[in-house]
């Protein structure tokens, strides 16, 4: 299984329109810092699956029918913003596999095009080609999944963003599911006090130290972080990364 990291943001990207703190400049002055919505690429021999439709050239990027589906973690229209060109298209059907969020966002629901929005139950797990899929509820503030994929060789890569901390039936999932690799939201530097919708740098250390997985890679990654990053020269231990736009990853 290969994974691409084709966004690693949050929301505002990076470099954030009008910023000028060192983070931004640097993204400003090298591409290869830039950061756009927080997405993935999950490739096998059978399947090439995308987890977040926010790069709003998901059409130019992906031609038509190179993409055996799309799994949304949710409705934040940084999250499903692609969607809504993408969704004017010809031809076949594209399997959208999402939260059952009934509300959605704006009026995809109602004019879905060549979009096929197929509702998701927390925990049953769900098969596209070769890969067994399994949603896992997360604590954000519209309903949102992350989800375990599985390969029929056992190959195994948690994607959890957007999230603070993780209700306790995802962690006991995780904690039996071992051995695995993830990727985990982290929007900010370490706070004080919990935040309120995303992981800071401590809430993912300590869910990473909770569940152990093989490997993780921090995503969902603000400005505020690279900042913090750059100024404290934070070093990760061999097992954690930063994730990266365009980063690719064998598991």
């Amino acid at each position: 299984m290969q994974i691409t990291f084709t966004g690693t943001a949050g929301a505002g990207g990076v470099p954030l329109y009008g910023c000028e703190c060192m983070a931004c400049v640097r993204a400003r002055q090298q591409p290869e810092h830039q950061r756009r919505p927080c997405s993935a690429l999950v490739e096998t021999d059978q399947v090439r699956l995308l987890l977040d439709a926010g790069l709003m050239d998901i059409h130019e990027r992906f031609p038509a029918n190179s993409l055996t589906a799309i799994v949304l973690t949710h409705f934040h229209a940084d999250h499903v913003q692609g969607l809504f060109h993408l969704r004017w298209g010809k031809g076949a059907k594209l399997s959208i596999f999402c939260p059952p969020d009934p509300e959605g966002c704006a009026d995809l629901y109602k004019n879905s095009g060549i979009l096929n929005f197929l509702h998701l139950e927390a925990l049953k797990s769900f098969e596209v080609g070769d890969l067994k899929i399994t949603p896992l509820p997360l604590n954000h503030s519209k309903l949102t999944y992350g989800y375990a994929i599985e390969t029929e060789s056992g190959s195994r890569f948690a994607y959890l963003t957007d999230t603070v901390g993780l209700p306790e039936d995802s962690m006991q999932f995780l904690k039996s599911w071992r051995p695995f690799s993830m990727a985990i939201d982290c929007s900010h530097p370490p706070k004080i006090n919990r935040p309120a919708n995303h992981n800071d740098y401590n809430l993912a250390l300590d869910i990473i130290n909770k569940v152990r997985p093989q490997k993780s890679w921090l995503t969902h990654l603000t400005h505020e972080v690279d900042r913090w990053q750059m100024e404290t020269k934070c070093k990760l231990s061999s097992n954690l990364a930063w994730a990266a736009d365009g980063l690719t990853v064998q598991i």
